[in-house]
């Protein structure tokens, strides 16, 4: 009987896999869909899905290389994450694969048993190395997309309006932490630039309480946005607050304040030069 290396064993159990690609994709795709896995899709979905991976698998075994099936991965979940399918989904479904192509060789060489130890030795290491690129793509993408998402979320959370030419508002709702606070930093100093602004006003009626650290925080927003050319006015500056930051002894010293965000705006607006005058008083004649 012919010797097989390594080499030899790979190149043969691709070519059964090619050989019997119709079957033994059929059967991948019923066995995940017996498992309940990626449920959140079809079963032409699945099968779809299926068909791509299974190339990309034996593409992987004749090729050696992992590059193809590690982007298709990345690919995958970023279609399908957002439908709620579960990274030990796609894990699950790879391994049943691995299961489904290991019955086959089984079957093909159980009349030999010691070449059929021979190919699962040769195997199974190739087919580990999928499983674990396919989950790190998967898992490297999902956690890229909910970074995003959550960056999102950030920024809808904490929108900088402009309520007139050369004058930002930001309004603060919600607790505060350092890392917040530097988002909401970098933020208003994007806006600044992006609209020129001479002024700001940071509203922060809606914060129950601040701590050293983000006190310390907002002393440095104020201060990076006056070296970007922009004044800035706190206001909604409640009682409690107050006397945490004389208590924890917080320089305010450069921080401009003003009681309520209407009493902000208008002194924001006389910072601009514009004056208010009633709607009578402006309609006299000269």
């Amino acid at each position: 009987m012919k010797e097989f290396d390594e080499k030899d064993l790979l190149r043969e159990l691709v070519a059964h896999l090619h050989q019997h690609r119709t079957e033994l994709r059929e059967e991948w795709a019923r066995r995940i869909t017996e498992a309940k896995l990626l449920s959140a899709m079809s079963r032409e979905e699945i099968f779809a899905e299926a068909t791509s991976v299974y190339n990309k698998y034996v593409e992987a075994l004749e090729t050696g290389t992992l590059e193809a099936l590690h982007a298709y991965a990345r690919n995958l979940s970023e279609r399908i994450t957002p439908r709620g399918v579960e990274t030990h989904e796609v894990l699950g479904s790879v391994l049943l694969l691995r299961d489904v192509l290991a019955r086959s060789l089984f079957a093909k060489y159980q009349g030999d048993f010691k070449l059929l130890n021979r190919v699962l030795d040769a195997y199974e290491p190739a087919a580990n190395r999928i499983a674990n690129t396919v989950a790190a793509g998967f898992v490297q993408e999902r956690e890229r997309t909910i970074r995003e998402q959550q960056e999102s979320i950030r920024e809808l959370s904490t929108p900088v309006l402009q309520v007139r030419e050369r004058l930002l508002i930001l309004p603060i709702i919600g607790v505060i932490d350092s890392q917040r606070a530097r988002q909401l930093t970098e933020q208003l100093l994007r806006a600044i630039r992006a609209n020129r602004a001479r002024v700001v006003v940071i509203d922060i009626t809606g914060v129950a309480a601040v701590d050293s650290s983000v006190a310390n925080h907002l002393v440095q927003t104020v201060e990076a946005s006056q070296l970007l050319g922009a004044a800035v006015i706190v206001t909604g500056l409640s009682p409690e607050i107050a006397q945490t930051l004389v208590r924890i002894g917080v320089n305010l010293g450069k921080v401009r304040t003003v009681g309520d965000l209407q009493g902000g705006l208008e002194e924001a607006e006389r910072v601009l030069g514009y004056k208010v005058v009633p709607i009578a008083e402006a309609s006299k004649p000269a």
